[in-house]
């Protein structure tokens, strides 16, 4: 079993940064599944209402990597009051070729962290306007502060407004990420949040809507990251309708624990057969943002694939040593 190498958070926060990097990364991801080939389960999804707790289980085989990623992904969103992060985690990376474990990554979830954050710099980068200046985030988590981070690797991101249930979270996250670059402010109504911006990014836990319909412009788009498991909703299911594209990151989750669920069940979605897939806009099989004025909406609710592309970016950090 010494063969096995064992990677700890520390380790791998040196080797793999939120960059341009890991944006690609995980692009090339969606587009290898939108390719076909790769073998990807649904995702194992355990609620724990009981104490406000989750845990996902989710992998995925490509052809040609190798090795594969299995991922388990707890959240315990009850942890902040006890001093303690929401996600944390681990990966095992097995051999594509024996199916031996190669690796087990103990990243205490900051690889899902940054795969989560650059799929949402994918989407941006495919469905935001070349020109957008201006951001709202809704949240004030871990998720909040990346996905802002990733949206400016992108975009030319210069002002950004935060929002989050918890207004002295957002005030200091606020705080904590304005700059010379960036002016960032908290903002204590979501309406006016949303209307400020020209990228809307929904990072929360939300099981009832917190993004509304009517506050849509044209132009904006809209990142719904938070719904992941079948009880979540970030926003309202009328967004959908109001959307002049929207896009799932694999359309059997969404349809089951994105965005897209509710909107299905209260008749307002477009015909789950003619949604697209992030991968199908990145290889320009389908068309993205087409035009200034559209409303464009990504609901991202994490694949497996995401796993093993960033599973496997990260041992590629560490290849060169002995």
């Amino acid at each position: 079993m010494s063969d096995i190498r064992i990677l700890h958070e520390a380790e791998l926060r040196d080797r793999v940064a939120l960059d341009a990097q890991a944006i690609d990364v995980v692009e090339s991801a969606f587009a290898t599944l939108a390719r076909g080939g790769v073998e990807m389960p649904p995702i194992l999804s355990m609620h724990m209402p009981e104490v406000n707790g989750e845990l996902d289980v989710k992998t995925a085989y490509v052809p040609g990597l190798p090795g594969f990623a299995v991922k388990l992904s707890p959240g315990f969103f009850d942890n902040p009051s006890r001093g303690l992060p929401s996600t944390s985690g681990l990966m095992v990376v097995l051999s594509s070729e024996t199916g031996r474990v190669q690796a087990v990554l103990l990243d205490n979830g900051y690889l899902t962290d940054v795969r989560t954050a650059a799929a949402g710099g994918v989407a941006a980068r495919h469905l935001a306007r070349a020109d957008a200046s201006r951001a709202a985030i809704f949240g004030a988590g871990l998720q909040a502060r990346m996905q802002l981070q990733a949206l400016r690797l992108v975009r030319p991101i210069s002002e950004a407004v935060i929002w989050a249930r918890d207004p002295a979270k957002a005030q200091a996250l606020a705080e904590e990420l304005t700059s010379v670059e960036l002016r960032v402010r908290a903002s204590a109504d979501p309406a006016e949040a949303a209307g400020f911006a020209d990228v809307i990014v929904t990072t929360t836990p939300a099981t009832g809507p917190i993004l509304r319909a009517d506050w849509l412009r044209p132009g904006q788009h809209v990142t719904a990251m938070g719904s992941d498991q079948p009880g979540k909703c970030e926003l309202e299911p009328q967004c959908l309708a109001r959307a002049d594209l929207y896009v799932a990151d694999r359309v059997s989750q969404t349809r089951l624990m994105g965005e897209l669920r509710a909107a299905l069940a209260n008749g307002c979605a477009p015909d789950p057969e003619t949604i697209p897939e992030i991968g199908e806009i990145v290889l320009g099989r389908h068309p993205g943002r087409t035009g200034p004025e559209q409303i464009t909406i990504a609901d991202l609710t994490g694949t497996g694939v995401q796993d093993t592309a960033i599973a496997t970016h990260a041992l590629a950090a560490f290849s060169t040593e002995v």
